[in-house]
């Protein structure tokens, strides 16, 4: 029964940093990298649809994307979608491709960036917490119907510290990693 808790915590820990893994990704930083992109939806013939079901990217030089849509009638459907997004760039359309030629970023730009990271990195921290917390109240209910002893207690607590620990410092880990990332200049 413990080892169910403790394995259910665990995964859904590992789950919180993939997510989280997933949103830093997401943060522009000075270089072009197709997962900018992970969060456009496209409204492709009235269904949104996420950017990479829609079309191949090309990263040929550090500051541009080259976007090559499966089907040419949705370009300016990825055009709209893409200028609309949060990313703050302006995608030019020669028929065949979408091409993005991202700005230098300011410094004022690159500090809200941050900001950014380190609250996506907080929201992934008090998940991780929060996962915790539903697991030693799973232990404490088994311990109050006496399913298990005080002393297995003890120790599925000391074993979900130890769990929280050591995901919250693979977040503080990819939380460095990009603010490094980011500041980079």
């Amino acid at each position: 029964m413990i080892a169910d808790i403790l394995s259910t915590a665990e995964s859904k820990m590992q789950g919180t940093i993939e997510h989280v893994r997933e949103e830093l990704a997401s943060i522009r930083t000075g270089r072009a990298h197709p997962a900018m992109f992970n969060k456009i939806m496209v409204d492709y013939y009235g269904t949104p649809t996420p950017l990479q079901q829609l079309a191949t990217f090309q990263v040929p030089e550090a500051r541009m994307v080259l976007i090559s849509p499966f089907d040419r009638s949705a370009m300016n459907a990825i055009e709209k979608a893409i200028r609309d997004s949060d990313l703050g760039v302006n995608p030019a359309n020669d028929g065949q491709h979408v091409r993005i030629v991202l700005p230098q970023l300011t410094e004022e730009r690159r500090k809200e960036y941050v900001k950014l990271a380190r609250t996506k990195a907080e929201e992934a921290r008090v998940s991780v917490r929060s996962n915790r917390r539903h697991a030693v109240d799973a232990v404490k209910k088994l311990e109050k119907d006496k399913e298990i002893g005080e002393d297995d207690a003890r120790n599925a607590d000391k074993q979900l510290d130890a769990l929280t620990k050591k995901y919250e410092e693979q977040v503080n880990e990819l939380l460095k990693a990009k603010e490094a990332d980011l500041l980079e200049v």
